[in-house]
């Protein structure tokens, strides 16, 4: 399938890097009626900045000692999830939005990352969720990967709904392309 709208290089060449960061229809009226999915890129960033808190409950580390090992993987996870997430805006250009809603005019990006899955920057934050996990074997921060990826999957929901409505290709490329992590319930709906 290919790209609606002007294909990604061209576009990256007729406009510069800024046009990624622009247009996203950022308001504070929208962040107090959830007009285009504020409330959950609101809850999105709390819980992704959740993250910096330390481990809890800080006692079970103290009576077993989290190996070593674990937490290296869990840093190099981490690391995976965040090239992940540079290829994702990177192939988004002008596409780019935090919110569900979709930018006006936006080009549907299905090749590259997008055609390994539908939602590749919201598989690099649940990567880099269980990196931090893995670095601190935290019973808060299962709950908050838990939490996260519960958010992940409502606002998915929310912009696929709107995407099928601006680009009807999306039903075709939604069934055939995992959404988040492929096999994973919760995370993979072909159908939606």
């Amino acid at each position: 399938m290919e790209n609606k709208g002007l294909p990604f290089k061209e576009s990256r060449q007729q406009g510069d890097w800024r046009e990624s960061f622009q247009g996203w229809g950022l308001s504070w009226t929208g962040l107090l009626n959830n007009q285009k999915g504020e409330w959950w890129l609101l809850a999105q960033v709390v819980l992704i900045c959740a993250h910096i808190l330390p481990t809890w409950p800080s006692e079970l580390l103290e009576a077993w000692s989290w190996p070593g090992w674990l937490h290296v993987t869990g840093l190099m996870v981490f690391a995976v999830g965040l090239g992940l997430a540079l290829q994702g805006f990177l192939a988004l250009g002008p596409s780019l939005s935090p919110l569900p809603d979709p930018k006006p005019n936006a080009a549907l990006i299905t090749t590259g990352v997008y055609g390994r899955c539908r939602h590749p920057l919201y598989r690099a934050v649940v990567i880099c969720s269980i990196g931090v996990l893995l670095a601190k074997g935290s019973l808060l921060h299962l709950a908050l990967l838990l939490l996260l990826v519960a958010v992940l999957n409502g606002k998915a929901h929310r912009e696929e709904q709107r995407l099928c409505s601006v680009h009807p290709d999306y039903v075709t490329y939604r069934s055939n392309t995992p959404a988040i992590l492929p096999g994973i319930p919760g995370l993979d709906w072909r159908q939606g």
